[in-house]
């Protein structure tokens, strides 16, 4: 399948989310998807449906579905792997747009790590408020849930991109209500301490 106008613009942002969320598994979807004939990636992609990078991202995959499960270390996981989801997203829009101008393959770029940066701070803002639970079921549910969705959308992109970015915007929407909460309760669980030290004393 190859890509123009609205539906490259709902790949990009479909695939952008999920790298945001599991960019391995982006990565690896990606890649096998090309190789099955489901999708024309463009040239500049045409790395991604290598079996060494398809290998690299399987194995790369794996170590993140155990490391992403462990309560406290998934904090720091993820916190690394700002610096690796985010670029990766915006370099797999800039390929997928090269056949785009310059001015709006570099609006395609920022958009790209945009969303991505917008899905891995919700990711991280949830970890952040489950983790302290004393249980590590809750821990595991929503990692699985994420690897699950990633692979899901990166494939669901590729059929149906328009309803895929549809799909992204709604997330989106729910990211920016999950964060206000998530940011509301940590002030209100640090301000609680204070205001009994206060009363104490």
């Amino acid at each position: 399948m190859r890509f123009g106008g609205a539906d490259l613009v709902g790949l990009i942002i479909a695939t952008s989310f999920a790298a945001g969320l599991n960019v391995y598994a982006t990565v690896g979807t990606l890649g096998l998807l090309a190789h099955a004939g489901v999708l024309s990636l463009p040239p500049a992609l045409g790395l991604l449906g290598n079996w060494w990078v398809i290998g690299a991202a399987v194995v790369l995959f794996g170590i993140e579905f155990f490391a992403d499960k462990i309560p406290a270390f998934d904090l720091v996981w993820n916190a690394l792997h700002t610096f690796i989801r985010i670029p990766i997203a915006a370099l797999i829009a800039y390929g997928a747009s090269a056949q785009l101008s310059p001015g709006q393959q570099l609006l395609a770029t920022l958009a790209g790590g945009t969303i991505a940066l917008a899905a891995h701070g919700g990711k991280t803002a949830a970890r952040a408020f489950v983790t302290p639970s004393p249980e590590p079921f809750s821990n595991i549910t929503l990692s699985m849930s994420e690897d699950v969705l990633a692979i899901f959308l990166t494939w669901f992109a590729t059929q149906h991109p328009v309803a895929a970015s549809l799909t992204v915007l709604a997330f989106l929407i729910a990211i920016v209500l999950v964060i206000r909460w998530v940011v509301r309760a940590l002030k209100s669980m640090f301000r609680a301490p204070a205001i009994n030290r206060a009363v104490s004393s």
